[in-house]
């Protein structure tokens, strides 16, 4: 039985969870089947994890719209995919699944896929923007043989708005590697490394620090909480460059000694389990591997209702949902888990009890290797 070869195409090597995903189905597909390849543009946080011999680097392929060099890498993305000779391609992200997508039709690739790990359109844009993306993304679901989501919530965007054909579709988690959560007890020895009291109610929200996530809101929020509960304490973990107004939000005198921003860390399981509740500000999400992981972990999570959201966040199960730009709200349900401990142990309950089965990453991975093979019309 001749060995599948699998293409996988990302922008860049972010630091996300699109990113860390697409590293380990490159690495953990099931190698007597499968020989799989990785195409990204130069940087990133995760490069250094790319795996030697598999990772083919593209110059042209940047994340910003740049025309010139968009159609540059159009080519150089034909020419890479022409050489490898790929049964399948495989895209991830925007810009590498606009461009990756019309490379692999016009390289004549067997089976293209692609994953929506959420949109490049979101309804704060402006609509003539909007309305541009979608068309992108009609365009390319031609070319598509099929379309993989992994939230319910952005499958049914997708059909709302008439992006490629339903029968095309299908729903694949995105993992975490459940096994790794709850992390081992460390609290005292995260609280003190990070400089936070072994006793102060701690919230975390972990994210990049672009508009998505949002990360204004939260230290907006983060104050608001602050001045009923001046013994509380904020961490968000996360990197990138963060706006000057945000900077001005995040250096609020009320938060001074209260808030704290280690950028990435590859302890974030750990600094989970020494927190007390999980927070979220995204306005939009594909799917968020950071709540699935703070649920995992046994945390009560005060996130906005955004799409990816609902489909694991269940109010007053395992915490609550918040309407979107409401920091107010957002602040009096970390306020009211803050003082009322019984309901966040019930909350607490409720996160340990969210069947999370469906989230785990070589689920994930399997879920993948079916798609190709029924694509191919190969047998499992």
């Amino acid at each position: 039985m001749a060995v599948i070869r699998v293409l996988h195409i990302i922008t860049r090597l972010d630091m996300g969870g699109a990113q860390a995903n697409t590293l380990y189905t490159v690495k953990n597909l099931d190698k007597s089947r499968f020989s799989a390849f990785l195409a990204c543009g130069h940087g990133g946080e995760l490069q250094k994890d790319a795996p030697d011999g598999a990772t083919l680097p593209l110059r042209r392929l940047v994340r910003e719209i740049r025309p010139l060099e968009d159609l540059r890498a159009f080519f150089e993305l034909r020419r890479t995919i022409k050489r490898l000779k790929p049964d399948v391609v495989h895209t991830h992200s925007s810009k590498a699944g606009i461009l990756g997508r019309l490379a692999a039709f016009f390289a004549d690739v067997p089976a293209v896929v692609h994953t929506f790990h959420g949109f490049g359109f979101n309804d704060r844009q402006p609509a003539p923007a909007r309305f541009f993306y979608v068309l992108l993304e009609k365009i390319c679901a031609r070319f598509s043989d099929a379309l993989v989501f992994v939230s319910s919530a952005n499958m049914s965007e997708a059909a709302e708005r008439g992006i490629g054909d339903k029968a095309r579709y299908a729903l694949v988690r995105s993992g975490i590697k459940l096994s790794a959560y709850p992390a081992a007890d460390e609290r005292a020895e995260k609280r003190s490394e990070l400089g936070i009291p072994c006793g102060a109610p701690l919230v975390v929200s972990i994210g990049n620090l672009k508009p998505q996530k949002n990360p204004g809101d939260f230290f907006i929020a983060a104050r608001l909480t602050a001045e009923r509960h001046p013994d509380a304490a904020f961490v968000f973990i996360g990197g990138g460059e963060m706006s000057p107004a945000d900077w001005r939000l995040a250096e609020h005198p009320s938060l001074k000694g209260k808030l704290f921003l280690p950028g990435w860390r590859r302890d974030s399981a750990a600094i989970l389990a020494a927190a007390d509740i999980f927070a979220m500000t995204s306005l939009w999400e594909g799917l968020p591997r950071s709540l699935i992981e703070a649920l995992a972990t046994g945390l009560p999570a005060v996130c906005y209702d955004a799409d990816g959201v609902r489909d694991i966040l269940r109010d007053g199960v395992n915490g609550f949902l918040v309407k979107r730009g409401d920091t107010a709200a957002m602040a009096e349900r970390l306020s009211q888990l803050i003082r009322d401990r019984a309901l966040r142990r019930r909350l607490s309950d409720g996160a340990r009890g969210t069947d999370l089965a469906e989230f785990d990453i070589d689920a994930m991975v399997r879920a993948q290797e079916r798609l190709y093979l029924s694509l191919l019309g190969e047998k499992e």
